[in-house]
Parts: structure tokens; sequence; C-alpha cells
């Protein structure tokens, strides 16, 4: 049987304990962290010290994708990156992946050092061509409309997400872009409901699609409060860290999170308890 792993480049990720995946937003209005980190000298601090905190990879965004978010054009958002993805790759040991949804962003991101392209609408026939002799790993997020949400039950949302993953797996692959390349998001706060959300995060199996890595990122997002009296973004730890565990133990391979130090405690301690259990069924 062919071991499980997200590749991306010269980076391997064998899929045998849950990673976690530091936010690095370089942006002025990002939800919870909006502005800390666009001078590039504080954004290579932050970066520095998810990595001594035990972050894997370190996501870098140049865009807010926030309810109620304006989008800029590709030429700002690169401008915003262009200087931290050098000093990010240089300066760490990290795998860095760059959230953008522009292929000329991805392409440019690339050259400077990233290893990893996460695209929040999708991967589209675009961005797989853009990327797909690089390389590259694919974080493909299901992109639920974040200013739209659907009627609650009118739609099985592990079905359609699950249908979207199967799709986009088959045009990666069309492109030679195999399984191995693919990390697969559901989107959890883009477009669904509460309890879409919550079906998301414990239901992980359900949505997979087998042979490729999963992320899970709730991280302070509006399902962390809903059920702790909505607290402040940053108040939201306790509740993100519940919504990752589960999702671990319920087979995610992954954790985007901003809480880098808990996440990772967290992570490896769930991933313990995940091979305890699957030891005692196959035992």
């Amino acid at each position: 049987m062919t071991e499980r792993q997200f590749c991306a480049g010269e980076r391997v990720f064998p899929l045998t304990r849950a990673y976690v995946m530091g936010i690095l937003n370089v942006t002025p209005d990002s939800f919870s962290d909006g502005g800390r980190y666009l001078d590039p000298e504080k954004a290579l601090a932050r970066a520095i010290e998810m990595e001594q905190e035990g972050a894997d990879i370190i996501d870098v965004g140049g865009q807010s994708t926030r309810p109620g978010y304006e989008r800029i054009s590709p030429e700002e958002e690169w401008a915003r990156l262009k200087e931290v993805l050098p000093l990010v790759a240089e300066h760490t040991g990290l795998a860095v992946s760059v959230d953008t949804f522009y292929p000329q962003v991805a392409e440019k991101a690339l050259v400077a050092g990233a290893r990893i392209i996460n695209d929040v609408s999708g991967f589209g026939e675009d961005m797989l061509r853009a990327v797909a002799g690089s390389g590259c790993g694919c974080v493909v997020m299901h992109p639920g409309d974040s200013q739209t949400v659907p009627e609650e039950g009118s739609r099985d949302i592990l079905q359609v997400v699950r249908g979207f993953f199967q799709d986009r797996l088959e045009a990666a692959g069309r492109l030679g872009i195999g399984p191995q390349r693919l990390c697969f998001d559901p989107g959890v706060g883009f477009g669904k409901t509460l309890r879409e959300n919550l079906r998301l995060i414990a239901q992980v199996e359900a949505a997979k699609v087998p042979g490729c890595c999963y992320l899970m990122a709730a991280s302070r997002k509006r399902v962390t409060g809903a059920f702790c009296g909505n607290p402040p973004f940053e108040q939201r730890l306790p509740a993100t860290i519940a919504a990752h565990t589960a999702a671990i133990l319920g087979g995610a391979d992954m954790v985007r999170v901003h809480d880098v130090k808990e996440a990772v405690q967290a992570a490896r301690m769930a991933s313990a308890l995940k091979q305890i259990g699957e030891e005692q069924r196959d035992g």
C-alpha cells in the first residue's frame, strides 16, 4: 500500500500525523489580525516565531477574504507579498504557502520561494495550468460564496463538497497534477450554514477524497464563537482547538491556525490519540 503524503516541490509531508499551517496575513483588513504584519520585517519576525513554536508551514496572504471583503487587484496583492516571501523562504526552514486566487500572483510567488499555493476560489482551470509544471502543493478550498449562505437543510453539504473535490481531482489529473500534490479544504465559514460548518468539522471522512491530504481551517471563525457567547476573535482559541481536535480525530491531516504554539500541542496530542485508536481497531 502506497504511503499517503502531501508533496510540495522538494518538501514531502508523510500523512502520519497532523501538520500545523500558521497564518501570516500581510493585509490591513483581515478579520482577526489585519494590519499587524504589513511591514516585511515584522512579518519575518512572526514567521520565525511560528517556526520556533513548531509550525510546519507558513501560509502568507496578501488579500483578506473575510465576509464583506473588497477584492484588490493582483498588482496590489503582489506588492504586499513580493518583499515578504523571499525573506520568509530564506530565513526559515518552513515550507511557504501563498494564499491567492490570482494565477499571475501564484506564478510570481513560486519563483519567489513559495512551495504551496492555497486558492480559496477552488483552483479553476487557469490556476491549475499556472502551477501544473511547478511541482508545488495545491490547497484546493471548496469556494462557497461567503456573502450568500443557502437555506438550512437545502442540500447535503458533505455530498456537495466531496463532489467538488472529486471534480478538481480529475481536472488536476488531466494536467498531470497527481493526488499527492493536492490538499483539500472544505471551506468552513465560506457560504455555509452553522450546521453545515459543524458537519464538515465533525464528519471529515464523509467529505474526504481517498489518497489526498485534507486541511481543516476553522481558526477563530464564526462557528467557533457560536456556542461560546460569540467572544471576540482573539478569545476563540479554546473553541478553535476543540474544532480542530475533532477534525484531526475524524481524519484531517492539517490545520490552519492563528495561534501556532497552542495548536501544535493540540495537534500532536490528537495525532497520538488517533494513532492509538487505529492500532486498537487494527489489532
